[in-house]
């Protein structure tokens, strides 16, 4: 009996203990609750509606590209897109078979989608397919429900309305490499573009703008329900450039005729690029959108290399147009005078090597003035000589040429002025007086750009350190900010009477009979243009071949012909506008900067001078026409 009243006491003593663990647990669990719903209501409220609640952002409207006048020269149009989240769409391969059954998508898109799909997080929507038709739109929308995780989006695509003609000034925007990406979330938007090349690089921070926001309230599977509320983003900053659209138009359309050639178009007193063209171009709309690889090996290969900003890119030796710095370095220095002579037999001997005037027979005696004027040779070579090439580079150098000028756009090269010094610490021998002698029509070591050219031709007709530059402030200036513009420019000091020499000399090439131009002038005296051409070998031309002619041009290949190059000023009576010109192997002859360059400097200079843009006032129309490419 004691023994069973012991285990009595035992089970209810281990029964109150569990009863009481139970008790305690249930309390436990009684008050978790109570915190859980009561206490921390509000903040599991608030998290199902954030588990509810997407907040997505938006791409802002990329910010316009406007000429001078406020034409529009990079703008933004509506399109639609189908796009793909990868975490609502399981399998990705199907949903692909099942939206290329729907619309077409290529093998490349697919593998762009897979490959974007594995940079990104799986929550961001990846563009399949761009500037969708209505009809494909419309047959993803009836399908949507059978498309997890596919939607149609609405966006703005880059419009360039000038095309190639405008390609190398302007640029492109494509989508965000994966080296570019920074963390920024807004570059992982599926329809995010940045600045690749031209002034949409340049500027391309400033015309991105600011991310707008929507929250979107999506079901248990991720698809959404209805949008909350939306904010938009803060447009791009609008970028204004010195470029006149109407004459950079008719400057690309002069040039396509002549193959590979690169014309630039400068307002002398300010620096501003009225004309930047680089024949051919290219579509900058097929990168925006995306470019195969069709379109891609055709750019690549073309001979015209069109990707190449020639302008600014193309490095070529400057032939004659580089004697005005020889006259005026050899005035400067003083080993000539603009009277003294030189006898030219058509040839120039130095030890035991001749140097050919372009004129087989000769000038005869010539001085200053009809050096320029004739682009003799041997007269250049005889102030080469007295010069040498250090005080020849030194002057070169005032006037813009052997480094890059610092122009507000990508890939500027600075061409090369040699010295002895540069010699020997690149190559470890000697200068040679044979190269100073090549050197002094702008042949041997010397290379320049097209915008070195205008340039030089800026300098020489103000006396001002002149630089060039592409963007501006919105509105016409004035004559009184052009002076300022012009008194911000450091003095070349150069003394104006050699400069007056010179500048004489490039009239008389263009407006006197038997200048080397002389059949390309601007007939009309109030527009005439006084300039300098040059034909720039490309290739060693044989003893054999001197004596025995040159083959004919239709017989030599087209990379071994000469450069055809030209630079020019106008008004001669008070000069603005500079235009210089190099068509790629365009010389014909010895004169072939005079037969094809310098008709496209008339042209062109001619329609400068007609629509004056640099005086002339926007039309009023065109504050509407802003308001509406913005699209």
């Amino acid at each position: 009996m004691q023994r069973e009243n012991k285990r009595t006491k035992l089970l209810t003593r281990r029964a109150a203990i569990i009863g009481g663990a139970k008790v305690g647990l249930l309390g436990a669990l009684a008050g978790r609750l109570y915190y859980l719903q009561v206490m921390q209501a509000d903040r599991y409220a608030m998290l199902a509606d954030e588990n509810r609640i997407n907040l997505r952002l938006l791409a802002p409207p990329r910010g316009l590209i406007t000429d001078r006048f406020g034409v529009a020269m990079a703008s933004n149009r509506q399109n639609y897109r189908v796009v793909l989240v990868a975490e609502q769409a399981g399998d990705i391969d199907s949903t692909l078979d099942a939206v290329g059954a729907l619309i077409t998508l290529s093998e490349t898109d697919r593998r762009r989608v897979l490959r974007e799909i594995r940079r990104k997080h799986s929550f961001v929507p990846v563009v399949v397919r761009e500037n969708l038709s209505w009809d494909e739109m419309a047959r993803i929308e009836v399908n949507a429900p059978e498309l997890p995780g596919v939607s149609i989006e609405q966006g703005l695509t880059r419009h360039y309305p000038f095309g190639e003609m405008a390609s190398h000034v302007v640029g492109y925007v494509a989508a965000v490499s994966e080296k570019e990406l920074t963390g920024d979330p807004l570059l992982e938007l599926p329809d995010f573009r940045i600045g690749k090349n031209g002034a949409e690089k340049t500027h391309d921070l400033a015309l991105r703008g600011k991310a707008g926001t929507s929250q979107v309230e999506v079901n248990a599977f991720g698809r959404v329900v209805r949008e909350l509320s939306r904010e938009e983003g803060t447009p791009g900053q609008e970028v204004t450039l010195t470029i006149d659209a109407e004459l950079q138009q008719f400057a690309a359309q002069r040039c396509v005729s002549e193959g590979s050639v690169a014309c630039v178009v400068m307002d002398a007193p300010t620096g501003e690029v009225l004309a930047m063209v680089a024949v051919p171009g290219y579509d900058p709309a097929a990168f925006a959108a995306g470019l195969t690889s069709a379109m891609w090996r055709e750019l690549t290969e073309n001979p015209f290399n069109p990707l190449t900003n020639k302008t600014i890119s193309g490095v070529y030796a400057p032939g004659s147009t580089f004697k005005p710095m020889v006259a005026l370095a050899a005035l400067d220095a003083g080993v000539a005078t603009p009277e003294s002579r030189v006898s030219c037999p058509g040839h120039f001997d130095l030890g035991n090597t001749v140097f050919h005037c372009w004129k087989k027979g000769g000038h005869g005696s010539l001085d200053m003035h009809g050096g320029i004027k004739n682009s003799c040779d041997v007269y250049f070579y005889e102030m080469a000589r007295r010069l040498g090439i250090d005080r020849i580079a030194a002057m070169a150098q005032r006037f813009g040429f052997g480094a890059p000028l610092g122009i507000d756009v990508p890939d500027e090269k600075g061409g090369l002025i040699p010295t002895r010094d540069w010699k020997f610490s690149r190559f470890g021998i000697p200068w040679q007086p044979g190269e100073t002698i090549s050197c002094g029509i702008g042949q041997g070591y010397i290379t320049a750009t097209p915008l070195q050219l205008a340039t030089m031709v800026c300098r020489l007709v103000t006396n001002r350190v002149v630089v060039p530059r592409l963007t501006r402030t919105a509105g016409v200036m004035t004559a009184d900010q052009d002076l300022a513009a012009l008194a911000s420019f450091g003095t070349l000091n150069v003394a104006p009477r050699d400069l007056q020499v010179v500048l004489d000399g490039m009239n008389a090439v263009v407006n006197e009979p038997g200048g080397t131009a002389y059949s390309a002038r601007i007939k009309d005296p109030a527009l005439a243009m006084g300039g300098k051409s040059g034909t720039a070998q490309v290739r060693h031309i044989t003893l054999a071949e001197r004596e025995h002619g040159l083959p004919k041009i239709k017989d030599t290949p087209w990379k071994e012909r000469d450069h055809a190059l030209f630079v020019s000023f106008a008004p001669v009576s008070a000069p603005r506008y500079v235009c210089a010109v190099v068509v790629e192997h365009g010389g014909e002859s010895a004169g072939g900067g005079s037969a094809v360059a310098a008709p496209i400097c008339a042209d062109v200079l001619v329609e400068a001078q007609k629509r004056d843009p640099a005086r002339r006032v926007p039309d009023s129309r065109i504050a509407t026409d802003r308001v509406m490419q913005r699209g």
